[in-house]
């Protein structure tokens, strides 16, 4: 997406905060932004349309006192490792990363630039930062959730579905998170009486492939971790588990509204609001501020209800308040 295409997506917001004025006569700072997903995701959108109105409240402007450079990855990893050094070479004031899958790359062409990042399961088991209170180093940002979280993803499966006996775990390989995760997963399987066993997304034919596979004996269910669509498109996952009546869980809300049934996760949108805070720290600071990555609590749950024989669509809900551990 390019600032001007940017800027018109942001609408016709008619007033923005009085801070922005003044900061006009400051020199013009850049802001770079990578993004695994690809151009025409409208999820990802949302949340950075979420990050750039969080920096219009403070006084942060495309186009006037910044420049917003946005890079989508579309999860091609060679495109992503280049668009890293584009952006590193474009001198950036700070960089937007989202997710492991681009915080890497990014560390690896710049030591120096600051990097705020989102969307992270395991920044410190990934290398990102030395530990969550002091970072050290050149990034900081937001976890995603921590390894618990599998256990509870199992159980809500079983609620929603008491027959399922297997257990597929969809999992970015290429994400540190990823072992954590499907531990917690198994270390709840015995007592719920499920059996687990992971499936590596690098690809929507090798998916396509072990979902089959996994899903000629019965009693079997999905649950998908948060890397995997950076993979494998959302809606390839739903579709394969609507085909082979295989009830899924996901990480992800987005996955319930592009239809699929039932999500457990944190506030993307949310975190990338909290990003834009963490930006305008470095932007207003004279020396680079310390900013402690922050765990974000598991805000919401959402699901599609089955609907009646004769209703023509599922109906969505947003489950309030949320489960909670």
């Amino acid at each position: 997406m390019r600032r001007r295409e940017f800027i018109t997506l942001l609408g016709s917001a008619a007033a923005w905060p009085v801070a922005a004025r003044a900061q006009q006569r400051e020199r013009m700072r850049r802001i770079g932004v990578l993004i695994p997903f690809a151009t025409d995701d409208p999820a990802a959108h949302r949340r950075v349309l979420a990050f750039a109105q969080a920096l219009a409240q403070s006084g942060w402007i495309d186009g006037r006192n910044i420049l917003i450079d946005i890079r989508w990855g579309a999860g091609d990893p060679e495109r992503i490792r280049r668009y890293a050094a584009e952006l590193v070479a474009l001198a950036p004031d700070v960089i937007l990363t989202v997710t492991s899958t681009t915080t890497g790359p990014l560390l690896q062409a710049t030591r120096s630039v600051p990097i705020v990042f989102v969307q992270v399961a395991e920044p410190v088991g990934a290398g990102f930062v030395e530990t969550l209170a002091r970072p050290g180093g050149n990034a900081t940002g937001f976890m995603l959730y921590e390894y618990g979280i599998g256990g509870k993803w199992l159980e809500l499966l079983k609620e929603i579905a008491p027959g399922v006996k297997r257990v597929a775990f969809l999992q970015n390989p290429t994400i540190a998170a990823g072992p954590g995760q499907f531990g917690a997963i198994q270390g709840a399987a015995s007592s719920l009486g499920v059996e687990v066993r992971p499936i590596n997304v690098r690809d929507a034919g090798e998916v396509e492939r072990a979902i089959t596979a996994f899903a000629r004996p019965s009693n079997g269910g999905l649950i998908v971790a948060g890397g995997a669509p950076v993979a494998v498109p959302r809606d390839v996952i739903i579709k394969l588990a609507a085909r082979h009546r295989l009830p899924a869980l996901y990480s992800d809300h987005a996955f319930v509204t592009d239809g699929g049934l039932i999500a457990y996760g944190p506030d993307r949108p949310d975190q990338f609001r909290r990003a834009a805070d963490y930006v305008d720290r470095i932007l207003k600071a004279k020396s680079r501020p310390i900013c402690r990555c922050r765990r974000r609590p598991i805000t919401s749950w959402q699901s599609i209800s089955r609907p009646p024989r004769h209703s023509a669509s599922p109906r969505r809900r947003r489950c309030s308040p949320a489960p909670t551990r």
